[in-house]
């Protein structure tokens, strides 16, 4: 009899311990949990595309609009991504334009209401097409830039401003150039 109430009062810590460490394991922190998302958008943009002609660059006398698409990884919290096209055709000063691809990483910040401002850096390159069309290139290109999502569904989120400032190192002639602009758009959450 005392060999059973030895064996019980042992058994039930190692079954209490079992038990405790299944239940654990069915269960994932809101704070630690891993959630994987894909989101895909589109957008309209306004950009200073800064060359006007003449192979300086110089504020040009008419902006480039166009259309463009996103899309942004979220691994984690704080590890995401950004990749976009951007194909600036409309409204061009002597047939200059310029479209982007460009990818890399953003960081989104607190979110207040519905609300997420972010920050990235891209890089990529661009393709500009020169006065006249007498010339094409392919520019190496970094994009420092920002926004706000706002989330308008489970689904569906409304990219109300997003600001860049590009950098093309080795523009024409080892030269600089330095094109800016605004985009927004509307973006759907695959999953």
């Amino acid at each position: 009899m005392h060999m059973n109430r030895a064996f019980a009062f042992l058994l039930l810590p190692v079954l209490l311990a079992v038990a405790s460490h299944t239940a654990h394991a069915q269960v994932i922190a809101a704070a630690t949990g891993h959630r994987f998302s894909l989101t895909a958008g589109a957008t309209a943009s306004a950009f200073q595309p800064d060359y006007q002609g003449g192979g300086v660059p110089q504020t040009s006398i008419n902006r480039l609009y166009g259309v463009g698409g996103y899309v942004d990884v979220k691994f984690t919290r704080w590890f995401q991504a950004e990749a976009e096209g951007r194909w600036l055709k409309f409204n061009q000063y002597d047939s200059i334009n310029q479209s982007n691809y460009l990818v890399g990483p953003r960081v989104p910040f607190h979110r207040i209401w519905r609300a997420t401002p972010y920050a990235k850096v891209l890089f990529g390159f661009s393709n500009m097409n020169f006065e006249g069309g007498v010339a094409t290139g392919r520019f190496t290109t970094i994009a420092y830039g920002g926004g706000v999502d706002f989330k308008l569904t489970k689904r569906i989120s409304l990219r109300a401003f997003d600001f860049e400032y590009q950098q093309w190192p080795t523009w024409y002639n080892h030269q600089p150039l330095y094109p800016y602009g605004a985009s927004a758009g509307v973006g759907y959450k695959i999953f």
